[in-house]
């Protein structure tokens, strides 16, 4: 899938540190008030031994450089994070329609309740709130927001 000068694939095992660097920036860019339950290194290790070895793992590259990445579990979709210097390009929405594509049944997602941009953008696509937690259940101990996407009849 191209779009943007953007290719979207399948990450492979190779592409682990990229992920998680992605990951890594964007967390910190988007949440930095949020306390990390990881390392840096154990959130590398995740994502090579765990994250795109075992689970459905996309990335979207411009050229050779990782700039997006989104993690589907099951209909849950799991993670989407676009490093911030790519962010507002459509890159983010092109990842949550090919979820909506593998999974049209529907999707579920968790986010931080503090993390409005993505709640705006997750709202922008048909995402819609059901639950507001405390944070009690995740390891950050920070107030979450669950959300679902069912496709109109």
């Amino acid at each position: 899938m191209k779009n943007h000068d953007v290719t979207i694939r399948r990450a492979t095992d190779i592409d682990a540190e990229a992920v998680a660097a992605v990951w890594l920036r964007s967390f910190a860019t988007a949440l930095p008030t949020v306390r990390r339950a990881h390392t840096d290194e154990q959130v590398r290790s995740w994502f090579r031994e765990v994250v795109v070895p075992d689970r459905e793992t996309w990335i979207a590259t411009a050229g050779t450089t990782t700039v997006a990445m989104m993690v589907l579990d099951d209909d849950e979709l799991d993670q989407l994070y676009v490093d911030p210097e790519h962010q507002g390009n459509g890159i983010g929405a092109d990842l949550v329609n090919l979820a909506k594509r593998r999974h049209p049944a529907g999707l579920t997602l968790w986010t931080f309740q503090v993390n409005q941009p993505a709640r705006r953008f997750y709202e922008r696509h048909g995402f819609t709130a059901v639950e507001h937690t405390d944070g009690s259940r995740n390891e950050e101990r920070e107030p979450d927001v669950r959300y679902i996407w069912r496709p109109q009849d």
